[in-house]
Parts: structure tokens; sequence; C-alpha cells
């Protein structure tokens, strides 16, 4: 496995900070952040499992969100990570989960901090937002 990034936590963080508000504004898709998430080691995925449910948390995630989300997301509404987050309150043992079910977890998580992000772009921060993460600079496609 590869990891695309230094071996410093907080250079890995930002990294993770990056590529989960990329997919949220829809400047890189679920897939691609998927396989990112794929070639990662197994302590790093349980890492970054644990930040976005910190992200999703902070975006203060609605029982809407959570299905929209899991339908964004393509996982099964029956997979454990989709039931977790439509719980109300969420849960967020998402790292803890079987390795086998750590990339729908990503997925879910990512496409659920999604529509609360947006949510809140929309409406709290909308004209006024002075929070870097909402104003990413558009990604160039390379041929």
């Amino acid at each position: 496995m590869t990891e695309t990034s230094s071996a410093g936590g907080g250079s890995f963080r930002r990294e993770t900070e990056r590529v989960v508000n990329e997919i949220a504004q829809e400047l890189r898709s679920l897939d691609d952040g998927a396989a990112w998430f794929s070639n990662l080691s197994p302590a790093r995925r349980q890492e970054v499992l644990r930040d976005i449910a910190g992200y999703a948390m902070q975006a203060h995630i609605t029982a809407a969100d959570g299905r929209a989300g899991v339908t964004r997301s393509g996982v099964k509404p029956t997979a454990n990570p989709s039931v977790m987050i439509c719980m109300d309150p969420p849960r967020y043992g998402f790292a803890h989960l079987p390795a086998d079910e750590h990339v729908n977890a990503f997925r879910v998580l990512v496409s659920v901090f999604a529509v609360a992000d947006t949510r809140r772009r929309q409406t709290y921060c909308k004209g006024t937002c002075g929070h870097t993460w909402h104003h990413l600079p558009t990604l160039s496609k390379e041929p």
C-alpha cells in the first residue's frame, strides 16, 4: 500500500481535510476520494474515519442529511455505516468497524458531510464565510 503524504501527522490531516472538502464541493469525485482512501494503510484509514466523523459533527448533521448522504454515497441503506449515520443521534464509531467496511464508511461519512456542509455554506456561511475550506480553488484536470 502506498500513502500519498509525508510521515508527519499534521501534513496527513491537512491532506485529509483537503480531499474531504474537495469531494464535498464537487471538485473531486467520491470514487476518486474512495480510491485515495483505499490506498492508505489500515491505521491511516481509521484516522481518516475519525477525522471525517469529527467534520460531520462540526457540520451539525441532521437525520435528513444522513438519509440524503447515504443515498448520495451509493452504499446500501442496510449497511452498518448507513444505519449508524441515520440513527438519532448518529453513531460515530466508524473507525471501529471491521476493515472490510471502511471504504463504505468513508463513502457514507464523506457524503453525509457533503450534504450538511453544503447546507451550511448556503445558509450559515452565505456571503460572510471566512472558513478557508469553503473557498477551495477549482482543481485543474490533467489530460
